[in-house]
């Protein structure tokens, strides 16, 4: 490795502590920056990659440089956005009771979002306010046969029911960016079984449901072990002779000794940082501990 590369690697591995601590409120976004700043500046006489030099990016702020060594960074945490369902069954606010129950019967789905003008999301019909909706309706028919009244067109009793009266609204929503251990948060706290993904002005982006929390532990194991070698590699400067890493039915198991004069300090990010790798259930660290005879 020359000279250029070590200070390229160990820039990136300052990269991806500052964005770890950002996420978990014990670093600011400045300090993100200046670590963004850093690795533009070391790769500003670099080529440029195809379709960089366009790039509308925040984070790029137009210098055209190659985004290659943060997309490895990013591609090390989930998010809503890599599972969510983009394609989504919605309804507007005068969808009838009948046609919004046909809807979750023919998509196999739960629930829709209901939509205003512009796709912004106004609130949600699931199967449990449909159910609601009946019981009230038949409870309001006991108790009118009750009273002497004859309710005559029962098959008819939800027709004047449309979604802006069924909806649970103000709707909750989760935007593309947040991580998955917030939107299963977020489903577990309301007893959801999905999520309206917004985008930051409002408008409908997607949908993310229970099962697709779940997808990304179906990983391999020979997958999630590649994964984790390469973040090794890039945060420890460590070949796979010095750290063993496998993975058993998604946990990870780290052993070995790190090369000389590597920084302990750089051991619990690179296990922190390991945490997000998609389909990981634990970490076990015994990185430096000595080995049993």
């Amino acid at each position: 490795m020359t000279r250029r590369d070590a200070h390229l690697d160990a820039m990136l591995r300052h990269l991806g502590a500052a964005y770890y601590e950002s996420q978990h409120g014990r670093a600011s976004s400045a300090d993100v920056t200046r670590a963004l700043d850093a690795v533009e500046e070391h790769n500003g006489d670099q080529p440029v990659t195809a379709g960089a030099a366009h790039s509308t990016s925040p984070v790029g702020r137009g210098r055209g440089v190659a985004r290659d060594p943060l997309a490895r960074q990013v591609r090390w945490r989930q998010r809503v956005r890599d599972v969510m369902t983009t394609k989504v069954i919605t309804v507007d606010r005068i969808t009838p009771y009948k046609e919004i129950a046909e809807l979750l019967a023919k998509h196999k789905i739960n629930s829709v979002p209901v939509l205003m003008l512009g796709r912004h999301v106004a609130g949600v019909v699931s199967e449990a306010d449909l159910l609601i909706a009946q019981q009230k309706r038949e409870r309001a028919a006991q108790a009118a046969a009750g009273g002497g009244l004859h309710l005559t067109h029962r098959h008819d009793a939800h027709q004047g029911l449309t979604a802006e009266a069924l909806m649970s609204s103000p709707a909750i929503t989760i935007i593309p960016e947040a991580s998955l251990s917030t939107a299963a948060r977020l489903m577990n706290d309301h007893n959801l079984k999905s999520l309206p993904v917004v985008k930051p002005d409002g408008t409908l982006a997607g949908i993310v449901s229970r099962s697709d929390l779940l997808s990304v532990f179906l990983r391999s194991d020979e997958d999630i072990a590649g994964e984790v070698r390469d973040l090794l590699s890039k945060v420890l400067l460590t070949g796979p002779e010095a750290v063993s890493v496998r993975v058993h039915n998604g946990v990870v198991i780290l052993t070995g000794q790190p090369a000389a004069g590597t920084d302990p300090g750089l051991v619990p990010v690179a296990v922190r940082l390991i945490w997000d790798i998609a389909g990981v259930v634990d970490v076990s660290e015994k990185i430096g501990a000595p080995v049993p005879s």
